[in-house]
């Protein structure tokens, strides 16, 4: 169909959204701006839908919202004798109402909707689905994308993102589906009255908080040291939740980014409210003139990533993913050593693109680590296998480099509510020693060597943009590099055919894990470099770790790599 018969045809028929109406007349006569609504439909994947709010297939609205959820309903229906929800949303524009949206298509077709009465943070989706014994769950955010963006995330029954092999079904059946015609819906005051959607009580958001405390390691240790925190929810679900947390651990000097307090989908001070970059603390740094903050912690829209700022030298610096997880592991580790709480088999589960210190870390307390593809779906998966083994007490952290951890088992997606409280325990600990958290950090770089973690991308725009990168992939499974900046390249991993090759003996072993587009060189003294296409924009991203003695040596060392892997990949 052409896009001015699917304009027509949305122009005509989508009709229950002012705002889709308005903006389908105003881009009346535009051939460029209707192209750019109808060209394509969003892809539903594990990630589910995200993309720009707005009218047409190619953005997200309570209709494309309405076509997904009924290719789900038919999913769950299909795979499930009585399928229920748990539905959840964050701060966004129109988060609420897509919320609803999906509400009422699965009551529709018959399926018991459990969802929250108010915004909440991602992994209390999570939590519900698995403490209600949901047969799927619905998160209505885009995380920490700006705010043209919306999101639509499903969960399995076993509370972490959908499957490839689920979220493949589910598509079969959503590319079958009229938008307009196929949509089974019905009003939501009606399926309230129907019982076909209630709304979450009081005591499973109280079981969360229960279980979220049990994590702590020293309890005692919040009102010792009278950490002062200022804490920012960057406009969404966190402010609540990570409060309320924060107070029942015993922590009174909190203060909260007044500008970033209250729930807004425009992120007026934060365009793109992602905890990783210093723009977002900005507002909280100006706060600190009047309030001396220990710690700054901010957590992103859906509370799922989390970052910090400490002071140090007369300045607040900005800490890591990297670096708040080896303080992570660090702390948790050393702390359960002491008190005798670590189990016999420590499990520290980490990605394959984060840092390898971490490793060195949990190895110096006698654990294992667990090395994953990126994406916490499969840290999840990780240990819902502990747990049918009897074995989930060995779990001790996971975590993401990109700023996400889960301590505990409650959930299978990153927590930054559990985060933050593990992070302020850290940080009052670490105050009554008298350092801080950026202290810390570089005692452990003292004893183990500067690490340094870089991540760099490569653009590829065009029609050919993707074919281009196979071909430098292909290429380098063809002609493996002995030699990385003159370090020798010790083992290579390829994630795609599931083979480990150790050049030293010639050995090969399997990843034992799922298939990826993924080449992974292990180089001498702890280098590192890891190379992958992105899923989902025409980028090859290098992910290099160089180990040296100072930060001055890592750095050049990272040149170093940088400069030589682009040249191997043909990258000018």
């Amino acid at each position: 169909m052409m896009y001015t018969e699917q304009y027509n045809l949305w122009l005509k028929n989508a009709i229950k959204d002012p705002d889709l109406i308005e903006e389908l007349k105003n881009i009346e006569g535009n051939a460029e701006e209707i192209k750019d609504r109808f060209w394509r439909s969003l892809e539903f994947g594990t990630g589910g839908l995200r993309g720009v709010i707005g009218a047409g297939t190619n953005r997200i609205n309570i209709y494309t919202v309405a076509q997904a959820t009924q290719g789900l309903a038919n999913y769950l229906n299909e795979y499930f004798d009585e399928p229920t929800v748990a539905i959840g949303y964050d701060s966004r524009i129109k988060s609420d109402l897509f919320a609803e949206a999906a509400a009422c298509v699965l009551a529709a077709n018959g399926i018991k909707v459990y969802m929250y009465g108010e915004l909440k943070p991602t992994p209390m989706i999570s939590w519900a689905v698995r403490r209600l014994g949901c047969s799927s769950g619905i998160v209505i955010t885009a995380s920490h994308n700006p705010a043209i963006y919306n999101g639509y995330k499903c969960y399995d029954e076993r509370g972490y993102q959908m499957t490839d092999e689920a979220a493949a079904r589910t598509l079969e059946y959503i590319k079958k589906i009229d938008i307009f015609n196929d949509v089974k819906t019905m009003d939501f005051v009606d399926a309230l009255a129907d019982d076909m959607v209630d709304y979450i009580e009081d005591w499973l958001e109280f079981e969360y908080f229960d279980e979220l405390l049990k994590t702590r390691v020293n309890i005692d240790k919040a009102a010792d040291a009278d950490l002062k925190i200022l804490y920012t929810p960057l406009n969404g679900t966190g402010n609540k939740p990570v409060r309320h947390i924060l107070k029942r651990a015993g922590f009174k000097n909190v203060a909260v980014v007044a500008s970033q307090e209250k729930p807004d989908g425009n992120f007026p001070t934060c365009p793109f409210p992602n905890p990783e970059i210093r723009q977002v603390f900005e507002e909280g740094l100006k706060m600190t003139a009047d309030f001396d903050a220990d710690i700054i912690i901010a957590t992103d829209p859906d509370a799922d990533r989390i970052g910090i700022a400490v002071p140090y030298d007369g300045e607040y610096k900005l800490m890591t993913g990297n670096e708040v997880g080896c303080l992570m592991a660090d702390y948790l580790l050393s702390e359960r050593a002491q008190k005798g709480t670590l189990p016999e088999n420590p499990l520290v589960v980490k990605t394959i693109v984060t840092s390898e210190l971490i490793t060195a870390i949990t190895k110096k307390f006698g654990g294992e680590i667990a090395d994953l593809l990126t994406g916490f779906k499969y840290i999840g998966e990780l240990i819902t296998e502990l747990e049918s083994k009897g074995m989930a007490d060995n779990f001790v952290v996971g975590m993401e480099e990109s700023y996400g951890y889960l301590i505990g088992t409650h959930v299978r997606d990153k927590d930054a509510v559990v985060s933050a409280l593990i992070i302020a325990e850290m940080a009052s600990f670490y105050k009554k020693n008298g350092k801080n958290l950026y202290a810390r950090m570089q005692e452990i770089y003292a004893e183990f060597g500067m690490y340094i973690n870089t991540l760099l991308n490569f653009g590829f725009a065009g029609a050919d943009g993707m074919e281009k990168m196979l071909n430098m992939m292909n290429s380098m499974r063809e002609n493996t590099p002995e030699n990385i900046a003159g370090m020798k390249v010790l083992v290579i991993a390829d994630y795609l055919t599931q083979k480990v090759c150790d050049k030293n003996t010639g050995e090969i072993s399997g990843t034992n894990l799922p298939q990826s587009n993924v080449l992974s060189f292990t180089l001498e003294d702890g280098n590192k470099v890891i190379v992958r296409p992105s899923g989902t924009e025409p980028k090859i991203k290098i992910y290099i770790t160089a180990h040296a003695k100072t930060r001055d040596k890592a750095e050049i060392l990272t040149d170093k790599i940088a400069e030589n892997m682009k040249e191997i990949m043909g990258i000018e």
